[in-house]
């Protein structure tokens, strides 16, 4: 009996892609949709680098230029005294770093509770989890400003503290999915083994399941940085104060009389941070999205 090998089914079969005109056809598409694709999201990039180094005319001027006619690279510089950008970008690392250390801790917890300890109506827990994704962020800022201006049984105010943009991030429904996916991957016998030998819980956690979540540990750390970077609306509400605001709501606070070329550079440097940290790690971003969804 013939042996059966199972093939990969593709849009164009490779009877087509061997002859001249199917592989002509197919890398004409391919390229085009590359540039396409190139263009939608890298443009808005390049035009607010390039936007930088221009006069206020220039940027103004309809049609736009595609380069500057004559570059201006003291645009940064002034954007970076004028705005205070140095402080701005601390207290969003502040902010960043702050919540990303909360996250590690309760969400890490919460999903090895649900995927290795098995709690009662666990998989309850988790639906409402999941279903606190389908719901509007922006429906959830009114019950969250009213919780964070008189937190329940403390009655304390957090308005224009830390703790205001820390506390909403903490209970991530998405990251707790991810790593429970990622801890679902790991062999019981290892957790059996680790029991045997009198591990506790909590030392499994530390000794075996943690140095194995590396990857989705990368993973939910770099969303976690990367939302608080970008939020905008939230931390507008909770820290008026602009010595303590992050950089999104500071430029924004400080652009008054700001020239929109220098106004336009301080933005392309605020994007600087977060382009770095994907560029820097986005092969552990895919490794890490992927770990945990085979088992094997």
């Amino acid at each position: 009996m013939a042996e059966f090998t199972p093939q990969n089914r593709t849009l164009i079969s490779s009877a087509t892609l061997a002859r001249p005109r199917g592989r002509r056809i197919y890398w004409t598409v391919l390229t085009l949709v590359i540039v396409v694709f190139t263009l939608v999201f890298v443009g808005p990039l390049y035009w607010m680098v390039t936007s930088g180094f221009k006069s206020v005319h220039e940027v103004v001027q309809n049609p736009p230029t595609l380069f500057p006619h004559h570059p201006e690279p003291s645009n940064y510089k002034t954007a970076w005294t004028q705005l205070k950008l140095a402080k701005l970008l601390w207290n969003t690392f502040y902010y960043a770093f702050g919540a990303l250390a909360f996250q590690l801790v309760f969400d890490v917890a919460a999903a090895y509770a649900l995927s290795k300890l098995r709690p009662v109506l666990g998989n309850i827990v988790l639906g409402g989890m999941l279903a606190t994704l389908m719901i509007p962020s922006a429906v959830l800022i009114i019950p969250q400003y009213m919780t964070v201006l008189d937190l329940p049984l403390l009655h304390v105010n957090l308005i224009n503290h830390p703790w205001a943009i820390w506390l909403p991030t903490v209970a991530n429904g998405f990251n707790i999915f991810l790593l429970k996916r990622f801890f679902d991957s790991i062999p019981n016998d290892l957790m059996a083994a680790a029991a045997i030998d009198g591990a506790g819980p909590t030392r499994t956690l530390m000794s075996i399941v943690l140095p194995m979540s590396r990857p989705i540990l990368g993973v939910v750390s770099i969303f976690a940085v990367v939302n608080v970077w970008k939020d905008f609306l939230w931390p507008m509400l909770v820290e008026p104060d602009p010595t303590k605001q992050p950089i999104n709501i500071g430029i924004n606070s400080l652009s008054q009389g700001v020239p929109q070329n220098v106004l336009i550079a301080a933005l392309a440097i605020s994007a600087l941070p977060t382009l770095l940290i994907f560029l820097l790690f986005q092969r552990n971003i895919m490794s890490g999205l992927t770990a945990g969804s085979l088992k094997g």
